[in-house]
């Protein structure tokens, strides 16, 4: 059952934080240009994962809306 402390899955209370780039449409897609940018918290438990925008600097401020 999950916990309102941890992961929205299955409760866990570790995470991990990584950064991805995609394209968008036109040019950008056309010229494989990656130019969105995005924080992904994984539960390090079961690996459910969350997307974020990367507007923010901290790392921290995504892990804290992952677990609530």
């Amino acid at each position: 059952m999950p916990s309102e402390d941890g992961c929205p899955k299955c409760g866990h209370g570790e995470a991990d934080v990584d950064t991805i780039s995609t394209t968008g449409g036109g040019l950008s897609k056309m010229f494989d240009i990656q130019n969105r940018k995005f924080e992904v918290v994984s539960c390090a438990s079961c690996g459910y994962s969350e997307l974020y925008r990367a507007d923010r600097s901290a790392a921290s401020d995504v892990v804290d809306v992952f677990f609530g």
